[in-house]
């Protein structure tokens, strides 16, 4: 099964190495036909403490880091985040 991804804003960044993200999607009511907006927020992973309040963030679905957070921050303003060093190639 393919990783979730969302596209969100940061509105909180107090926390070390992770931010809350906004989510907001828009669904139809299901008597009145009339679109609402539906907001959750999620814990994101931010190794580098990079993102700040009012970014838009993109963040994918991962394996639990902790009890909260199972999301890491992919991109942030549009432009892609550095792998993390975990991820990044081992040379000899």
């Amino acid at each position: 099964m393919p990783k979730r991804v969302l596209t969100g804003r940061v509105v909180s960044d107090k926390m070390d190495k992770t931010v809350t993200v906004l989510v907001e999607r828009r669904v139809m009511h299901p008597l009145y036909k009339k679109f609402i907006r539906r907001s959750k927020k999620y814990a994101a992973h931010d190794e580098a403490n990079l993102c700040a309040i009012g970014d838009l963030v993109r963040i994918e679905e991962c394996p639990p880091i902790s009890k909260r957070k199972t999301w890491l921050v992919t991109a942030r303003n549009g432009e892609t985040l550095a792998a993390a060093p975990a991820e990044a190639p081992q040379g000899a």
